[in-house]
């Protein structure tokens, strides 16, 4: 259980900060969230709820303080054919089965898998990351008269001119309070947060979701649970990967799988959809000072505050602000340095970054950009751990018995180099083969040593092998088959 001192660390250490911050965040969750509700095909409602719900319950559960959870584009996009299809009760029992699965990913430390994901695909997530954000205002952007143009370069100019003055509050709050107390007393015909859709008016209630408990049932609604887990949480842990070096704090990311589990478990009892981890919504609030658990409970419950107490006002909230706060989240999220560093970052990196930005914009998913800079980032590696390997032989002053030096590391990769590397038509008496620089990693390299060896042998050539190391050495004792009994017989088979 935490301690006093974790508890105060984690909620009390910066309160006037994480509450201003987490009410920015609120105000900037709505119209995402109602945005996210119509690309899902579902009531606005659901939208919102969710967001409520899984802000409130990650704050209590998550791993990583001043991280903002709430509903995504990323899930939307998943759910609509599952919506479509079904109807939004099968939404709501997928969130609930996306929850379990999350948290079984979270007690069996799948987290971990996240030190496979290089730098420079992090890098190219949240370049690609700042781009969609800034895409999704293009719709507030287009086909709007001229003033709409007018209110959002005002409210840039707020938000970057505002703390010349003092920080005391954060400039994305004052920018929408500015704007929107500009709007209602001049008047201006634009679009506000109430043209986006209805708010909700009551609390969210508990429910079990009205559908068959049959097999037939998790079969529809399994895959669409599965792949919600997997981007929520590929999603969730690149988030707080880039919050922890906003903040230059350690997370706790096996917690905050489960912390996500936990949220969306709830959240699908409450009538939301699912949700996880949002990278514009967390610039936002660290950038407006919100750097602890209190920041994200505030910006769920003034959430339900604003939706249940203030919804007329917020209604009334210019979509411009919204815009200009959004931009600013996109500019200060891309990494600028990033485009000068391609100059003198090795080519290979700079292509990751590259290739995970426009595979990410082009598919509008996150998962697929960052699965192909990693599968990018696993070729180029195993390439260069490929060239490292090196074969060098010396001959005896006899002339019957050649000495080879193996240097490097043999893998799947690199096994075609190691029997490249052999004369096996060289007339001689005996070979000797130096692995003590080398070391085997896989049962490719186990069958390409088996290979040169019954090669050897097939030429009348004896084979001895010296300098193995303890870890390559009880790979090759398991599954090497050259010194086991029959392995003569395989050799017209090499």
């Amino acid at each position: 259980m935490p301690n006093f001192e974790t508890l105060k660390r984690e909620w009390l250490s910066n309160p006037r900060g994480d509450i201003l911050a987490g009410i920015v965040v609120a105000l900037a969750l709505i119209p995402e969230a109602i945005g996210f509700s119509i690309i899902a095909g579902v009531d606005p409602r659901v939208g919102l709820y969710a967001s409520f719900s899984i802000a409130v319950i990650i704050s209590l559960v998550g791993g990583r303080p001043g991280m903002i959870s709430a509903a995504t584009a990323a899930i939307a996009v998943l759910v609509l054919p599952l919506v479509r299809d079904h109807g939004v009760e099968y939404l709501f029992a997928a969130t609930i089965l996306m929850g379990v699965i999350q948290m079984i990913a979270g007690f069996l430390r799948l987290n971990l898998l996240m030190q496979y994901v290089s730098r420079s695909v992090i890098t190219g997530f949240v370049n690609a990351l700042a781009i969609l954000i800034f895409m999704a205002q293009w719709p507030e952007l287009t086909g709007v008269p001229v003033l709409t143009y007018a209110l959002v370069a005002g409210g840039l100019a707020i938000i970057y001119l505002f703390p010349y003055l003092t920080r005391a509050v954060p400039s994305p709050l004052i920018a929408i309070v500015v704007l929107t107390l500009l709007v209602y007393y001049t008047g201006f015909d634009v679009r506000s947060v109430g043209d986006m859709g209805e708010l909700p008016t009551s609390l969210p209630m508990w429910l079990i979701p009205d559908v068959p408990f049959t097999l037939e049932t998790l079969r529809i609604i399994l895959p669409f649970s599965a792949t919600m887990a997997a981007v929520g949480l590929l999603e969730s842990m690149m988030t707080a990967q880039i919050v922890d070096d906003l903040t230059d704090t350690p997370s706790d990311k096996q917690r905050e799988m489960k912390g996500q589990g936990i949220a969306n478990f709830f959240t699908g009892f409450l009538g939301g959809m699912g949700g996880c981890a949002m990278i514009g919504q967390s610039v936002i609030n660290v950038k407006s000072g919100g750097l602890t658990r209190l920041s994200t409970f505030v910006s769920g419950t003034f959430l339900l505050f604003l939706l249940m107490v203030l919804g007329g006002l917020v209604a009334i909230i210019p979509m411009a602000a919204l815009v200009a706060v959004m931009i600013m989240v996109s500019i200060g999220t891309f990494s600028w340095r990033s485009i000068k560093d391609i100059r003198y970052h090795p080519w290979q990196s700079s292509v990751v970054m590259v290739v995970t930005v426009v595979v990410t914009v082009w598919t509008h998913d996150l998962a697929q950009g960052v699965l192909s800079g990693v599968i990018l980032s696993g070729l180029f590696f195993a390439s260069k751990v490929k060239r490292l390997f090196t074969v060098e032989s010396q001959l005896s002053d006899d002339g019957l018995t050649r000495h080879y030096q193996v240097s490097g590391q043999v893998f799947f990769a690199s096994s075609d180099n190691f029997v490249d590397a052999f004369d096996f038509k060289e007339v001689l008496d005996r070979v000797v083969i130096d692995v003590s620089d080398a070391q085997f990693w896989d049962i490719s390299a186990v069958g390409t040593l088996d290979k040169a060896i019954l090669k050897f042998r097939r030429e009348g050539t004896a084979v001895e092998i010296v300098g193995l190391n303890e870890t390559s050495a009880a790979l090759i004792e398991r599954y090497a088959t050259h010194d086991k009994p029959g392995a003569d017989a395989q050799l017209g088979g090499h």
